[in-house]
Protein backbone atom coordinates (compact mmCIF):
# COMPACT_ATOMS: atom_id res chain seq x y z
CA UNK A 1 0.00 0.00 0.00
CA UNK A 2 1.09 3.65 -0.88
CA UNK A 3 2.56 6.35 1.91
CA UNK A 4 -0.86 7.99 2.26
CA UNK A 5 0.83 11.32 3.51
CA UNK A 6 4.32 11.80 2.52
CA UNK A 7 5.03 12.60 5.92
CA UNK A 8 2.73 15.96 4.92
CA UNK A 9 0.72 17.46 7.64
CA UNK A 10 -3.64 16.71 7.94
CA UNK A 11 -4.38 20.25 8.72
CA UNK A 12 -8.15 20.18 9.72
CA UNK A 13 -10.37 21.78 7.28
CA UNK A 14 -12.87 24.85 7.49
CA UNK A 15 -16.09 23.42 7.16
CA UNK A 16 -19.14 25.29 5.62
CA UNK A 17 -22.89 23.79 5.47
CA UNK A 18 -22.59 24.05 2.01
CA UNK A 19 -19.54 21.38 1.71
CA UNK A 20 -20.31 19.54 4.25
CA UNK A 21 -21.06 16.50 2.56
CA UNK A 22 -18.17 16.76 0.90
CA UNK A 23 -16.01 15.75 4.16
CA UNK A 24 -17.95 13.85 5.69
CA UNK A 25 -17.80 11.57 2.76
CA UNK A 26 -14.08 12.12 2.38
CA UNK A 27 -13.83 11.16 6.03
CA UNK A 28 -15.63 7.60 4.89
CA UNK A 29 -13.47 7.42 2.45
CA UNK A 30 -15.80 8.17 -0.28
CA UNK A 31 -15.18 11.07 -2.87
CA UNK A 32 -18.46 13.36 -2.98
CA UNK A 33 -18.82 15.61 -5.63
CA UNK A 34 -21.82 18.69 -6.13
CA UNK A 35 -23.73 18.41 -9.67
CA UNK A 36 -26.17 20.82 -10.84
CA UNK A 37 -29.57 18.77 -12.43
CA UNK A 38 -29.97 21.51 -14.55
CA UNK A 39 -27.56 21.66 -16.48
CA UNK A 40 -25.39 18.91 -15.68
CA UNK A 41 -22.05 20.19 -14.54
CA UNK A 42 -19.98 18.67 -11.90
CA UNK A 43 -19.24 21.12 -9.51
CA UNK A 44 -15.66 21.96 -8.06
CA UNK A 45 -14.96 23.77 -4.91
CA UNK A 46 -18.26 21.96 -3.48
CA UNK A 47 -21.40 24.81 -3.25
CA UNK A 48 -24.67 24.69 -2.83
CA UNK A 49 -25.52 26.18 -6.36
CA UNK A 50 -24.39 26.08 -9.85
CA UNK A 51 -21.33 28.70 -11.32
CA UNK A 52 -22.51 27.66 -14.97
CA UNK A 53 -26.02 27.78 -14.80
CA UNK A 54 -26.35 29.87 -11.51
CA UNK A 55 -29.14 26.96 -11.04
CA UNK A 56 -29.85 27.28 -6.68
CA UNK A 57 -29.92 23.29 -6.00
CA UNK A 58 -27.23 20.77 -6.42
CA UNK A 59 -27.40 16.92 -6.14
CA UNK A 60 -24.32 14.57 -4.94
CA UNK A 61 -23.18 11.81 -6.32
CA UNK A 62 -20.23 9.39 -5.64
CA UNK A 63 -17.57 9.66 -7.87
CA UNK A 64 -14.80 7.28 -9.11
CA UNK A 65 -11.76 8.91 -7.46
CA UNK A 66 -9.84 8.28 -10.11
CA UNK A 67 -8.38 10.77 -12.88
CA UNK A 68 -4.85 12.21 -14.25
CA UNK A 69 -2.34 14.84 -13.40
CA UNK A 70 -3.41 17.73 -14.94
CA UNK A 71 -0.09 19.75 -13.85
CA UNK A 72 2.19 20.10 -10.61
CA UNK A 73 4.51 21.65 -9.34
CA UNK A 74 7.20 20.45 -6.17
CA UNK A 75 7.30 22.88 -3.22
CA UNK A 76 10.28 22.56 -1.52
CA UNK A 77 11.10 24.18 2.18
CA UNK A 78 10.15 27.44 2.62
CA UNK A 79 7.93 28.02 -0.56
CA UNK A 80 4.65 26.63 1.35
CA UNK A 81 2.23 29.32 2.42
CA UNK A 82 -0.11 27.49 4.40
CA UNK A 83 1.31 27.91 8.18
CA UNK A 84 1.03 23.96 8.52
CA UNK A 85 2.95 23.25 5.36
CA UNK A 86 6.36 25.45 6.49
CA UNK A 87 9.10 23.34 7.21
CA UNK A 88 7.62 20.40 4.91
CA UNK A 89 10.80 19.30 3.18
CA UNK A 90 9.42 18.55 -0.02
CA UNK A 91 5.93 17.80 -1.64
CA UNK A 92 3.92 17.81 -5.19
CA UNK A 93 1.35 20.24 -5.56
CA UNK A 94 -0.97 19.31 -8.68
CA UNK A 95 -4.14 19.49 -10.49
CA UNK A 96 -5.52 16.70 -10.80
CA UNK A 97 -8.62 16.03 -13.95
CA UNK A 98 -10.73 13.89 -12.11
CA UNK A 99 -12.99 11.38 -14.63
CA UNK A 100 -15.91 13.42 -13.67
CA UNK A 101 -14.13 16.39 -15.95
CA UNK A 102 -13.50 18.83 -12.74
CA UNK A 103 -9.85 19.78 -11.63
CA UNK A 104 -9.27 19.59 -8.05
CA UNK A 105 -6.53 20.84 -6.50
CA UNK A 106 -4.44 18.34 -3.95
CA UNK A 107 -1.14 16.81 -3.26
CA UNK A 108 0.16 13.82 -5.15
CA UNK A 109 1.34 10.85 -2.31
CA UNK A 110 2.92 7.64 -2.63
CA UNK A 111 5.85 8.09 -4.62
CA UNK A 112 8.75 9.84 -5.72
CA UNK A 113 8.37 13.68 -6.13
CA UNK A 114 10.70 13.28 -9.21
CA UNK A 115 8.05 10.21 -10.44
CA UNK A 116 5.43 12.57 -10.94
CA UNK A 117 4.43 13.48 -14.64
CA UNK A 118 1.62 15.27 -15.95
CA UNK A 119 -0.74 12.59 -17.62
CA UNK A 120 -0.42 10.10 -14.96
CA UNK A 121 -3.45 8.06 -13.93
CA UNK A 122 -4.09 8.93 -9.91
CA UNK A 123 -6.60 7.86 -7.75
CA UNK A 124 -7.80 9.12 -4.17
CA UNK A 125 -6.68 7.98 -0.95
CA UNK A 126 -8.48 10.00 2.18
CA UNK A 127 -5.93 11.11 5.13
CA UNK A 128 -8.26 11.60 8.16
CA UNK A 129 -7.27 15.32 9.68
CA UNK A 130 -7.01 14.37 13.26
CA UNK A 131 -10.55 15.41 14.30
CA UNK A 132 -12.56 12.45 13.80
CA UNK A 133 -15.17 14.19 11.34
CA UNK A 134 -12.56 15.40 8.08
CA UNK A 135 -10.18 13.95 5.85
CA UNK A 136 -8.27 15.42 3.07
CA UNK A 137 -8.43 13.66 -0.26
CA UNK A 138 -5.09 13.56 -1.75
CA UNK A 139 -4.08 11.22 -4.82
CA UNK A 140 -1.40 8.38 -5.13
CA UNK A 141 -0.21 6.74 -9.15
CA UNK A 142 -2.44 4.42 -10.03
CA UNK A 143 -0.21 1.14 -10.53
CA UNK A 144 0.41 0.45 -14.18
Amino acid sequence: MPDTDNGLPAPTPIVTEEARPYWEAAAQGRLLLPRCPACATVIWYPRSFCPDCLAADVEWFEATGTGTVYSYTVVRTGQADHPAYRGTAVYVLAYVELAEGVRVMTDIVGCAPEDVHCGQPVRAVFVPTGDGRTALVRFTPLAP
